[in-house]
């Protein structure tokens, strides 16, 4: 009896530590707890350090890309030429007053026509000349002379003519200066200002010149008519030229 009992009590002991695994194993591997997710705050902050700085990278590439194409942009305007030229004008007015000055009587703006004419006409007086050739070249000298105050005032009136066209231009250049959208077109209108002014001084040595010429030939004029004249009293006081003084009445004497 006692035997018995003991193999059953054996047996019971068995079986307790055969299955004891079994029972324990679920409690382990509950899927309770499978839900629950690890928070590392040390790894957030360094996921959000990368982010705010690969953030920051592209926000300056962005800037440094709208730079770039602002600065073909500006590239673009300085390179674009100025929409206006007043060149062919300057040059129609440049080019009227050169016709007038070559148009000038009798003696040209010519040396060598300058020097031949003196010779010619202003040198002293031949005292073998004829009468009727002092004649002649006193006439030539006085047509010189009046010849050269027209050509004087008819450059006078071209570049007063000029005036109104050089204002209409000047104030056209200021304006596109003033509106240019970048450097070139800028320096392409203080360019045709320049011109503009060169014209204008070139109006002004075309006056001076036409000035200069009239008064040369009158005071020109002036110097051989006092060469001719003493010429002519010389003849006419020589004996033997041909003048017999006579009695000179004055007033009817039967008045």
């Amino acid at each position: 009896m006692t035997n018995r009992r003991s193999r059953l009590h054996a047996i019971l002991l068995a079986a307790t530590v055969i299955t004891a695994p079994l029972t324990l194993s679920p409690v382990l591997i509950s899927p309770a707890y499978a839900w629950k997710i690890v928070f590392d705050p040390s790894n957030y902050a360094q996921n959000v350090l990368t982010a705010a700085r690969t953030l920051e990278q592209i926000t300056h590439q962005i800037t440094s890309l709208q730079n770039e194409a602002q600065m073909l942009i500006n590239q673009a305007r300085n390179l674009a030429s100025l929409p206006f030229s007043a060149l062919q004008e300057i040059q129609q007015s440049v080019q009227r007053t050169q016709e007038l000055l070559s148009q000038a009587q009798n003696i040209a703006f010519d040396v060598q026509q300058i020097d031949q004419a003196f010779q010619q006409q202003y040198d002293n007086v031949s005292m073998s000349a004829t009468d009727q050739q002092l004649v002649t070249d006193a006439r030539t000298r006085w047509q010189n002379t009046v010849g050269g105050l027209q050509d004087a005032m008819r450059v006078q009136a071209g570049v007063v003519g000029n005036i109104e066209t050089n204002r209409t231009q000047m104030s056209e250049l200021v304006g596109q200066s003033q509106g240019a959208t970048g450097a070139l077109q800028a320096t392409q209108a203080g360019n045709q200002i320049l011109a503009l002014q060169s014209q204008q001084l070139s109006d002004l040595i075309a006056l001076v010149s036409a000035n200069g010429r009239a008064g040369a030939l009158s005071e020109a004029e002036r110097a051989a008519a006092v060469a001719q004249g003493r010429e002519q009293r010389r003849r006419f006081l020589t004996p033997g030229s041909g003048y017999q003084p006579g009695s000179a009445q004055m007033f009817n004497s039967g008045d």
